[in-house]
């Protein structure tokens, strides 16, 4: 068990996982089961408590801290980005050879753009990102510790719903007591977490920036969505805070559910008359498995042409891939997208070294590190979605198993050394205590225009997940960790 609840008898570490599960159903910190908990779920209606830590873990407050700080400036370089399409063009010539997912992405861009101009319609020119910057802290031995960048999500940033009741499920285990007399942790050490409002507000600004009072917001999601609950807490803010409806869609269900008319206004079937969408907010469509048909491709072609505004945009998921996070750390690469010298040295700071694996000498060099010195990275694919990464000794026999053609599609990246830590990870019930690290993302919402004026800009709140540090990936949703809250230390 955590050494932070050396005090506690076995009967009252029981106590409290119990009065945690209570907690957590009771909240709405929840999701729907997997079937070898409930092997049938029918009508939808059982639900099992998230992966949570059983309790926050200590985190670095200058880390967490210097993260919230450098927030807007991401959103801002990240919409730039996603401006730029120029630059998003070299990027793609690269990768489409390689990766035949971004590749249709990059290709459905352009027939959208030239189905636009046959059809004498403008593009909508307002754009909202809702993203998250991912982060581990490098623990140097003799130095400070720093945030280090994983990665940085453009699509489906997932967790803000419940990594905001995570936050108070762990500080209502404090005001109880339940951690016992060893745990020194105070309220002011666990900060809330804005995150459900954050995203909410990006959303209703975004609605805003449209101009129509009564049109609403479409979530696309995946069929038979487990994380449901995450993304209907986003909702009810929407709605109880701002006043917004929202309706949900799979991308199959889009062609059927909805129309367009002649100047690309986007409604949606209803019970009484069609209702007018104003944002399109994809909490689907990052991976292949999202567009098993041509029909969800369809789907996706329908709402990009539209004239709704798009959360993302193809151009905006484009400009999260990781060969963009490569390509930012070469020379003079952030400066072309940002104003001042403070603010590009503030970005490079959170930077490790990346590497391309192309077959120019910098990528035959990196070639050379990944099959002699695996054990010092982490092999990344440049597209979206959790479990997907090579880590270490695994990196060289996975290389041999693919053509060297497919090689420049994957991203090479310096390993970070978080600290050590003990926790102990609450999934369907039990109890699985580990030596654990965990890993920061601040939410960032922002909403720009075709001419790169910002409109709102603003961080969003956090989501720490926590691991065994036996285990390489770290998606909650792939099934590799648990949504945890941070205890700040100086």
């Amino acid at each position: 068990m955590s050494e932070l609840l050396s005090g506690l008898s076995a009967a009252e570490i029981e106590h409290l996982r119990f009065t945690l599960i209570d907690w957590c159903l009771a909240h709405g910190l929840v999701v729907r089961p997997q079937p070898a908990v409930a092997a049938e779920n029918r009508g939808g209606c059982l639900a099992c408590h998230a992966p949570v830590a059983l309790h926050p873990t200590p985190f670095p407050r200058a880390c967490f801290n210097h993260a919230y700080a450098i927030q807007k400036g991401y959103n801002e370089l990240y919409a730039r980005i996603a401006n730029d399409q120029t630059f998003l063009a070299g990027i793609m010539r690269d990768l489409g050879d390689v990766d035949d997912f971004t590749k249709s992405l990059w290709e459905l861009h352009l027939e959208v753009q030239s189905d636009l101009t046959a059809a004498g319609r403008t593009e909508q020119d307002i754009y909202l990102g809702m993203f998250r910057s991912d982060y581990l802290v490098h623990a140097q031995e003799g130095l400070a510790p720093q945030i280090k960048q994983v990665e940085f999500n453009t699509v489906s940033s997932s967790f803000a719903g419940l990594a905001t009741r995570t936050a108070e499920l762990h500080r209502s285990m404090v005001k109880q007591g339940a951690y016992g007399p060893n745990f020194q942790a105070t309220l002011a050490d666990l900060p809330k977490n804005p995150a459900t409002e954050g995203l909410a507000a990006g959303l209703a600004a975004a609605h805003s920036a449209y101009g129509v009072k009564d049109a609403i917001v479409l979530f696309v999601v995946q069929p038979g969505e487990r994380n449901a609950f995450d993304q209907r807490w986003l909702e009810y803010a929407l709605l109880e805070t701002h006043g917004v409806h929202s309706v949900r869609l799979t991308l199959a269900d889009v062609q059927s559910r909805t129309s367009t008319d002649e100047s690309g206004k986007l409604r949606i079937g209803g019970v009484h008359t069609p209702t007018e969408v104003a944002v399109v907010y994809y909490r689907a469509g990052y991976s292949p498995d999202d567009y098993p048909s041509a029909e969800e491709w369809r789907g996706r072609k329908t709402l990009e042409a539209s004239a709704a505004i798009k959360c993302p945009t193809l151009l905006t998921q484009l400009a999260g891939s990781k060969k963009v996070q490569q390509v930012l750390t070469d020379a003079g690469m952030v400066e072309r997208f940002v104003d001042t010298k403070e603010s590009a040295d503030l970005v490079r700071s959170t930077f490790v070294k990346l590497h391309t694996l192309d077959t120019t000498e910098a990528g035959k060099e990196a070639r050379r590190l990944a099959l002699e010195q695996p054990e010092r990275y982490v092999l990344k694919p440049s597209r979206e979605g959790g479990g997907n990464n090579i880590y270490r000794d695994k990196i060289p026999e996975f290389l041999r198993t693919i053509p060297e053609r497919q090689w420049p599609g994957y991203i090479l990246m310096e390993l970070i050394l978080p600290p050590d830590r003990h926790n102990a990870i609450v999934r369907a019930g039990e109890l699985f205590p580990a030596t654990v690290v965990s890993e920061l993302g601040i939410y960032g919402a922002v909403v720009w225009d075709k001419q790169g004026k910002i409109l709102y800009n603003e961080p969003a709140g956090h989501l720490l997940r926590t691991k065994s540090k036996e285990t390489d990936e770290g998606g909650v949703a792939a099934g590799f960790a648990c949504i945890d809250s941070p205890w700040l230390t100086d």
